[in-house]
């Protein structure tokens, strides 16, 4: 017999659901890109130009190649599966305040017209979620798990992000990678406990 606790909680599986399918949506529409005539990059985020604002939500999406998706590809599934571990609704919250945060901050740093596309700033604000996230008032237990767990993404990605940060090269937007961090430690720190875990 199933208790109602335990029909509540999704599956592992489930879970993981969530950013598979977001990292599918890419590549759908990288498809479509080069399929289609015209390009769709000229959707992504332009700075200082209040008609390039919906590139908030869009640019993250876009990617200006194969090479491009192909790179963010993996570190996105990696890392946004360690933030659906704790359900699908923390997943999408993670997910829109770290694209806002990174987007508002790419859209005001960046030097006006200057054009950004790419889930970059997504990896970048999912690894300061799962490495803030320690400090983030839980359950001691749960501290020391995700505490394990962020140092473990510390060794694995720790030096990529940092570069990506101060040592990037032309055509890579700092910003995006810097305001994505800075997006995901906010949703670590002030995005409170997922009351919902347990009804999704």
């Amino acid at each position: 017999m199933t208790t109602p606790v335990a029909r509540s909680r999704p599956s592992v599986i489930a879970r993981f659901a969530s950013p598979i399918a977001l990292v599918a949506l890419m590549w759908v529409i990288q498809l479509a890109d080069a399929i289609l005539p015209g390009s769709f990059t000229g959707f992504g985020l332009r700075s200082w130009d209040l008609g390039g604002l919906p590139g908030i939500l869009v640019g993250p999406l876009l990617h200006s190649g194969w090479p491009h998706l192909i790179g963010n590809t993996l570190p996105l599934l990696v890392l946004g599966c360690l933030v659906a571990v704790e359900g699908a609704g923390r997943f999408w919250l993670v997910t829109a305040v770290v694209t806002v945060i990174g987007g508002a901050g790419t859209w005001l740093v960046n030097a006006p017209g200057t054009l950004t596309v790419g889930a970059s700033g997504l990896v970048f604000g999912y690894f300061a979620y799962v490495v803030v996230r320690v400090f983030s008032p839980r359950p001691i237990a749960h501290r020391i798990v995700y505490a394990l767990i962020a140092l473990i993404v510390i060794v694995l990605y720790g030096g990529s992000m940092l570069a990506g940060i101060v040592g990037v090269s032309a055509g890579v937007s700092w910003q995006a990678h810097l305001f994505g961090g800075i997006g995901g430690a906010a949703a670590a720190l002030f995005g409170g406990r997922d009351r919902a875990t347990a009804a999704e």
